[in-house]
């Protein structure tokens, strides 16, 4: 009976290795740096996850479950970059299984996909730009403080949230915006090709639709779950492996808080940048419901 238990395990841990393997890689949160204690999804913290997915022997493709309301447009282009990259030189398809939110720059992560999978009340689109922030004109007045700045050429104070808004700085920064939001439009037309059909409704003005209707417009290609679509496609013996960060748990513990804090000037200085940061995360998520 020992044998026969020692066979069988053997036998199946065969089978299993032979089983089709799917490397899964999550992209969860907000695109670029986030605050001095948090880092969100950059190529610096991606990168070797990528490359120990794309290059696990006997992979049958790697599939991408994207979580992001957006954030860096320069991330977004790196990590899809490197994305297309990987699956070009491995020869892999790449899967994505979108979740809460697949927006801005999540779905410029999802368009490195060369299938993309949705449940129906995700969250896809918002193909824009967006600049938001603040302006005091007359605060420091009223409250008796004299603002003093010095500057080396006359746009390097450009919107100075403390200074009456400037038509020209505006102007700049719109011609800055359409050139990003060209970039973005031609990268999906350019992804998802014909599969594109609007019809009436235009996909480039910032929008956003549910996973039902983004299949519907062509931003997605199918409605399901990760797990769910690779056993039907690879069978029901597919191994799904997860493939994260690798992080020095007990040395962060230890003395990695204490470090970022040193290295962000201390305690009392990085702790409001740290609440901005949080405030400006939760603002992305909450554009979408979540």
């Amino acid at each position: 009976m020992a044998y026969r238990s020692i066979f069988s395990w053997i036998g199946d841990r065969i089978a299993r290795r032979r089983a089709p393997l799917v490397p899964v890689v999550r992209l969860a949160g907000v695109i670029g740096q986030v605050g001095p204690f948090r880092a969100g999804l950059t190529l610096t913290g991606l990168a070797s996850v990528l490359e120990r997915a794309f290059s696990m022997r006997h992979a049958k493709a790697v599939a991408l479950v994207v979580n992001s309301p957006g954030g860096s447009p320069v991330q977004s282009a790196l990590i899809h970059k490197r994305i297309r990259d990987l699956a070009t030189e491995k020869k892999l398809p790449v899967l994505v299984f979108v979740e809460d939110v697949a927006a801005s720059g999540g779905y410029w992560l999802a368009c490195a996909g060369d299938e993309i999978f949705a449940d129906e009340n995700s969250i896809l689109g918002s193909i824009g730009v967006i600049t938001a922030g603040f302006g005091f004109p007359d605060l420091l007045e009223k409250i008796g403080v004299e603002r003093r700045v010095y500057t080396a050429g006359k746009s390097k104070s450009m919107l100075d949230p403390f200074k009456p808004e400037n038509p020209e700085d505006v102007a700049r920064l719109r011609a800055i915006q359409e050139e990003m939001h060209a970039s973005f439009r031609a990268l999906v037309e350019s992804r998802r090709g014909e599969r594109l059909h609007p019809g009436e409704t235009e996909l480039f003005d910032g929008s956003f639709w549910t996973g039902r209707t983004a299949v519907s417009l062509g931003l997605a290609d199918g409605l399901g779950d990760l797990r769910g679509l690779l056993r039907a496609r690879f069978g029901d013996k597919v191994r799904l492996y997860p493939v994260g960060m690798r992080r020095p748990l007990l040395a962060f513990r230890a003395g990695g808080a204490a470090r970022l804090a040193k290295e962000a000037g201390g305690w009392a200085e990085a702790l409001p940048e740290a609440a901005i940061g949080a405030a400006e995360e939760r603002a992305l998520w909450a554009r979408y419901g979540l």
